[in-house]
C-alpha cells in the first residue's frame, strides 16, 4: 500500500497485514536502510507507548517496543508523524499516526520487508488511528503484474468502502486477541463436499480430492517442492477445478486462477495455493488456519468492524 509519511512527506510502500496491530516502518539508524525516515519519538510516559504489549522504558525515556512474527521481529522505538493518502476525490488526507520506528528489522522472507502497515482490530492498527470502521480491497492475482504493469491493487477506507450488490455473500466475524476470524464449515472440490467437524480437523483423504479432479499426474520426490502440490502443466480453468469454501452463511468459489500460482516466472511449475501448515513454521498455530492472500484475489473483500461481518463479492480487481 502506498502512503506518504512526514513533513515534508516522503512516499513508502508498506505490506498490508490484517493480522498485523501495529504500523512500522525503517528508520534510522539501521543496518541496511530504504528510504527511511526521521520522525518524533513518543515519550515513555505517554498513552500510545502503552496501547503496544511489548514496550519498555529506556533510560532515555524512549518508548522502545518489540513486534514479533513467526518470520522475524521488529524492534526500535515508537513514535509519531503525520501519513497521508489520497481520498476517492482526489485530495490528499492527513492524520496523525503513532507507530514503530525500526531500528532492526530479522524476517526471514524474501520480499525485504521494510514496513507494515497493519489492518487489525488493535488500538494502534491503521484503520483504528484513522477512526474507519470499515475498509475492502481488491487484490490483483498472482503475477499479473507481468502481464499488466500499470495496474494496482484497491484499498479502499471508510465511507464508500462498503461491499454491496446482489452477488455479495457475507460472514459473521468475531475478533479474539485484536485477531480477526471467521467459521469454516468445509470446502467443496468440484461437487465433492469436504466438512470440517467440531474438532477443526479436515476429514481424512481431503487432500487427495483436488488431485483425483485433475487428470494430469503431479510432480513427486521433488525436493525443492516441500510439500507442496505441482504439476509441470499450467493448471487453468479448463483443466483445473473449482474449489467452493465454504464460510458460515456464505460459499466463496475459487478458480484455478486462485488457487494454482506459478511461483517462478518462466519456469512451467505450477504449485496449489493451499498447503498443510502443520509441516511448516506455521504448525504453532495447530488447528487454526489463514485464509490468505492468493485465494482472496479478484475478490471485492470488505471488512466492517461495527457489524462484525466479512463480506465478499467476485470481482476483477484489473478493471477497478
Amino acid at each position: 500500500m502506498k502512503a506518504s509519511i512526514g513533513t515534508p512527506p516522503v512516499d513508502i510502500y508498506g505490506i498490508i497485514d490484517t493480522a498485523s496491530n501495529i504500523v512500522w516502518t525503517q528508520c534510522v539508524p539501521c543496518d541496511v536502510c530504504f528510504n527511511v525516515i526521521h520522525p518524533s519519538e513518543i515519550s515513555c510516559h505517554s498513552k500510545k507507548c502503552h496501547e503496544w504489549y511489548d514496550v519498555h522504558c529506556s533510560p532515555q525515556n524512549s518508548c522502545n517496543y518489540v513486534s514479533g512474527y513467526i518470520s522475524g521481529l521488529s524492534n526500535g522505538v515508537m513514535a509519531k508523524e503525520k501519513v497521508t493518502i489520497t481520498s476517492s476525490s482526489g485530495q490528499a488526507v492527513s492524520f496523525d499516526i503513532a507507530f514503530g520506528c525500526a531500528h532492526n528489522i530479522t524476517y526471514s522472507d524474501s520480499n525485504h520487508t521494510t514496513r507494515i502497515i497493519a489492518l487489525g482490530a488493535g488500538p494502534l492498527s491503521f484503520p483504528s488511528q484513522i477512526g474507519s470502521k470499515r475498509f475492502s480491497y481488491c487484490l490483483l492475482p498472482y503475477a499479473i503484474e507481468y502481464t499488466y504493469p500499470n495496474i494496482t491493487s484497491k484499498i479502499s477506507f471508510g465511507n464508500g468502502s462498503e461491499v454491496v450488490g446482489d452477488d455479495v455473500v457475507s460472514t459473521p466475524m468475531f475478533v479474539a486477541e485484536e485477531q480477526y476470524n471467521v467459521t469454516l464449515e468445509g470446502i467443496s472440490v468440484g461437487d465433492t463436499y469436504v466438512p470440517f467437524n467440531s474438532s477443526g480437523k479436515v476429514s481424512k483423504g481431503s487432500i487427495c480430492g483436488s488431485e483425483e479432479r485433475i487428470s494430469i499426474e503431479p510432480m513427486k520426490n521433488d525436493t525443492l517442492l516441500g510439500y507442496r502440490l505441482c504439476y509441470r502443466t499450467e493448471i487453468t480453468n479448463d483443466n483445473g477445478p473449482i474449489l467452493t469454501v465454504h464460510f458460515e452463511g456464505a460459499d466463496v468459489e475459487l478458480k484455478p486462477i486462485q488457487t494454482f500460482n506459478q511461483p517462478v516466472r518462466g519456469y512451467d511449475i505450477y504449485y496449489f495455493a493451499i498447503i498443510n501448515h502443520a509441516k511448516t513454521e506455521l504448525a504453532s498455530l495447530g488447528d487454526q488456519g489463514l485464509y490468505g492472500n492468493y485465494v482472496q484475489a479478484n475478490f471485492l473483500i470488505g471488512f466492517d468492524l461495527e457489524t462484525r461481518i466479512v463480506s465478499f463479492k467476485s470481482t476483477d480487481c484489473t478493471k477497478l
